[in-house]
């Protein structure tokens, strides 16, 4: 379980962000100054923080989640384990190691569920289809797939944006994506659910993120046209649009001065934490969302989206 360091007393307390070091790309978990809350949620009437409450929504389930290792993908392979999910795979890159074997250690030591960590590169077709037969190696099936990958650079003027990064970006947001959907689908039954991580850029653009946000929009057109190409077959299509979450990704993308500012813009005041945001992959991958799909879904601190 969480250490104490990990759990404040209040969601404020657990939001105040200082400056602190800029880290590669893609951002490690462990070194992040406050550590992101995993499964603790705020109260309405105080804003104290008490542990996720499960149901047994997806029990029996087996779920396959990039980016698995830290931020939202930790969140969200956590609350799956407490909700029954028999068996979760969870793809990470080489460096991510540590957080990886980390999320590991916290899943299998709070429930029965079996963790399988797979390092490797979701932008690359031969490595989506390596990550969709280890997974169905182990546990025979994918019954919930979790896009949620991502990358992200800072380019203030799109002339600095070179074709490597601009293929870097697409290759890990989308490529992987429409990679991984195509070779597990063979595997899914009717029943089964694909969410998929887009972002409020989205919707809103991003003038330092152009790259970045171009993807997310493309993410949104994919959950929809994949929601239709798949409604006959009883496999759902959503997806998650978040907005400011405190998350590796985090100190991997902006300067440090900006750390301090990061979600205050937001109505909430605040920048929300990956535990704010994994129920609603839990919601989507449950039953509870059965008259759902290719719809998106926007925790974000209060913004309002419209289209």
């Amino acid at each position: 379980m969480c250490s104490k360091e990990e759990q404040p007393e209040t969601i404020e307390a657990a939001s105040a962000i200082p400056r602190q070091p800029v880290q590669e790309q893609p951002g490690l978990q462990h070194e992040l100054k406050p550590q992101p809350l995993v499964h603790h949620l705020p109260t309405e009437t105080d804003s104290t923080l008490h542990p996720y409450k499960a149901a047994g929504k997806l029990e029996g389930k087996i779920a396959l989640i990039t980016g698995g290792d830290s931020g939202i993908g930790r969140s969200v392979a956590t609350l799956f384990s407490l909700e029954g999910c028999k068996g979760i795979g969870i793809v990470h890159l080489e460096k991510e190691y540590e957080d990886a074997q980390e999320t590991k250690r916290r899943i299998e030591s709070q429930s029965q569920t079996k963790v399988v960590l797979i390092s490797k590169d979701v932008g690359f077709e031969k490595n989506a289809i390596d990550i969709v037969n280890a997974v169905v190696q182990e546990f025979g099936r994918i019954d919930i797939l979790v896009n949620n990958s991502s990358e992200q650079h800072i380019a203030s003027d799109i002339e600095k944006i070179t074709a490597q990064q601009l293929e870097r970006t697409f290759r890990t947001n989308i490529f992987g994506m429409f990679y991984l959907a195509k070779h597990a689908v063979k595997h899914m039954n009717k029943g089964s659910n694909i969410i998929n991580t887009t972002s409020v850029t989205a919707y809103n653009g991003s003038r330092h993120l152009v790259d970045y946000a171009s993807t997310k929009g493309a993410i949104v057109a994919f959950t929809r046209s994949l929601a239709l190409n798949l409604v006959s077959r009883g496999i759902r299509v959503n997806a998650v649009a978040p907005g400011p979450i405190w998350t590796p990704l985090i100190t991997a993308s902006f300067p440090e001065d900006k750390m301090e500012t990061f979600g205050k813009k937001v109505p909430m005041g605040r920048a929300g934490h990956p535990s704010e945001v994994a129920p609603c992959y839990v919601f989507l991958a449950s039953n509870d969302s059965s008259y759902m799909t290719g719809q998106v879904l926007h925790p974000n601190g209060g913004s309002i989206i419209n289209g």
